[in-house]
């Protein structure tokens, strides 16, 4: 993750044998430029804070080691522009961890990652702008069919529902009918026709709560939906 190595002066390979006098003067060498390359120990110290809350987090989350592996690189790019002066290590390694999260399309919400964290939603949200901003990092589009099961199960529908909600994603995709459209709510309303088409009848508003959308966003994507595809 970027944090510094360790070359010993013991001047003794790996079985114990002492090293030429030719390796020894390039481990030399070595271990100056090793030294020279290292943060200083304030930011070494930062880094190390940050990865920790980072791994702290992610575990909560049930994230893998791609999402903190990606957290830890925003991080180091973030103290390279110098970013991290003034602000919250708890903040901004939230939302480094967030910034993975939606880079690796991995399903986890600017309140999930909020709770995990501690944080506020507010704090959160400005501390990733900012990231994304100065880093000019691009973030995919994020597809609804992957927020299927989260909201799915938040609600508590079968898994023949979830699956018939990403039919009707798949199908609004092709005709163009999600393009431009919030994808947290294409989801929800998409999950709220599948429930009802499957005889589970979920309300709006529990759909839209699970969504962390508006109930006039679920409304009004249901319609749009129900419209273009002639449910």
């Amino acid at each position: 993750m970027g944090l510094e190595t360790v070359i010993g002066r013991t001047g003794r390979d790996a079985r114990g044998s002492e090293l030429s006098r030719r390796t020894k003067s390039s481990v030399d060498r070595m271990r100056v430029w090793d030294r020279r390359s290292q943060p200083n120990q304030s930011a070494y110290r930062s880094m190390s804070k940050a990865f920790d809350e980072i791994k702290t987090i992610a575990a909560k989350l049930s994230v893998g080691e791609a999402a903190i592996e990606r957290a830890a690189y925003i991080y180091r790019k973030a103290i390279e522009k110098h970013l991290t002066r003034g602000r919250s290590i708890d903040q901004l390694s939230a939302a480094a961890l967030y910034a993975a999260c939606r880079d690796l399309q991995i399903p986890r919400s600017l309140k999930d990652v909020a709770a995990a964290g501690n944080i506020s939603k507010k704090d959160l949200s400005r501390s990733y702008r900012i990231l994304v901003t100065q880093l000019d990092i691009r973030m995919p589009v994020e597809d609804p069919i992957r927020s299927v099961p989260k909201i799915g199960s938040a609600i508590g529908v079968s898994p023949q529902t979830m699956r018939r909600a990403q039919e009707i994603l798949r199908m609004a995709e092709e005709r163009g009918i999600s393009a431009g459209k919030d994808p947290m709510g294409l989801a929800g309303a998409a999950l709220y026709i599948a429930s009802n088409l499957e005889g589970e009848g979920k309300s709006q508003p529990k759909v839209a709560k699970a969504a962390e959308v508006t109930e006039v966003t679920v409304r009004n994507l249901y319609k749009a939906l129900k419209s273009g595809l002639k449910l």
